[in-house]
């Protein structure tokens, strides 16, 4: 007779109840631990962590250097209701500021004040102080507000330069998204002279974008280099979403501090001008008609710098034909192939500096030369 069968059952049995034993165990694993080992109340002993990174304690002592310079600005708008008349001010926005000067002007976005009535900003160790609008700037989303403070003033943000920046540069965002203050964000110089267009159809130029995160809230902060220097202002974000998508925008700092002292002195920022009038329409008949990229002279005014450096405006001839006479190609070395090109070329200079425009007349380029002037 053939005992095989019966062997091979015999082991299947053993190893089966071997196998409900060890599952029993395990089941009942934590109850025989809880038995064995003894429980306290103490805590656990704490790993001994060593000295923070060179990167690491560079990175908190700009952070501890720049924070008390930042400020949280909450914006308020007068609102009339209908019914009953009465006016009442309610919430608006918002967005985070930086110590410019030690009068205490605030620089910050204009579209974060942008239609408030009231504007109340929150320094660094929790004091809060009405603001008063100095200027704005729209074409550039500065403005500059005014804090009264009496004493132990906020240090201003050291400004540094933006013209030498360079892509993979280290930078570090410090504002107030979504109204959680005092936020460090830290990332890369991702691309330099970016332009973005407003809702309005307004072109703002040589934006700094970077992939630091920037949310709503952190408008008007600083963008600052891995020296602590201010390289920019942050305003705007690209996100089809919504939320942060690693592309973030910064007014660099050349411009801020172009800009911001004639807001603090006039109250408004004024361009760099030729003294030449254009036309959008007229100029992209012109250009259809000759094939010449640039932006027609219509009229030159009178006294103006482009008067003195002998710009031609358009005449009119004997059939009423609007015959051209000087189209500007450039300034200095930029392209100029629309009114927009135009004066965004001008406004990298200031007033009293001289460019060299580069002209089309009478078929043949030629270059002249102009001393800027202020313009309306």
């Amino acid at each position: 007779m053939n005992q095989e069968p019966d062997l091979f059952l015999n082991r299947m049995r053993w190893v089966f109840l071997l196998f409900a034993i060890l599952l029993m165990l395990w089941q009942f694993l934590p109850w025989l631990e809880n038995r064995v080992v003894a429980l306290t109340t103490e805590p656990r002993a704490v790993t001994a962590r060593g000295e923070l990174a060179a990167d690491e304690l560079a990175t908190i002592e700009i952070f501890d250097r720049a924070s008390p310079s930042v400020v949280f600005i909450s914006t308020r708008q007068r609102v009339m209701n209908l019914w009953t008349r009465n006016i009442a001010s309610v919430p608006r926005g918002n967005g985070s500021g930086m110590i410019w000067d030690g009068l205490g002007h605030v620089v910050t976005n204009n579209h974060v004040i942008e239609g408030a009535s009231q504007a109340i900003v929150r320094l660094n160790d929790g004091r809060s102080y009405r603001a008063t609008l100095i200027g704005a700037s729209p074409a550039h989303d500065l403005a500059v507000l005014r804090i009264k403070v009496p004493f132990d003033r906020p240090p201003p943000v050291p400004v540094g330069v933006s013209a030498d920046l360079r892509v993979g540069q280290k930078v570090f965002a410090i504002g107030n998204p979504f109204g959680l203050d005092y936020s460090l964000s830290s990332g890369l110089v991702s691309a330099l002279d970016r332009s973005i267009t407003d809702d309005d159809g307004t072109s703002i130029d040589h934006l700094i974008q970077t992939d630091a995160a920037i949310n709503p809230g952190n408008s008007g902060g600083p963008l600052l280099d891995s020296a602590g220097r201010l390289i920019g202002i942050n305003t705007a974000i690209y996100s089809p979403s919504g939320a942060f998508a690693g592309i973030g925008f910064a007014v660099p700092v050349d411009t801020v501090n172009k800009v911001v002292p004639q807001l603090i002195v006039e109250g408004r920022y004024i361009r760099p001008s030729l003294g030449i009038t254009v036309d959008a329409d007229v100029n992209r008949l012109v250009r259809e008609q000759l094939g010449v990229e640039g932006v027609l002279v219509l009229r030159v005014q009178r006294d103006s710098a482009a008067e003195a450096a002998g710009l031609r405006g358009a005449e009119v001839d004997a059939q009423g034909n609007l015959v051209p006479r000087d189209i500007i190609l450039g300034v200095e070395d930029q392209d100029v192939d629309s009114i927009a090109a135009l004066v965004s070329a001008l406004d990298d200079y200031r007033i009293g500096e001289q460019v060299t425009v580069r002209l089309w007349r009478s078929g043949r380029e030629i270059d002249v030369a102009v001393v800027l002037e202020s313009g309306n």
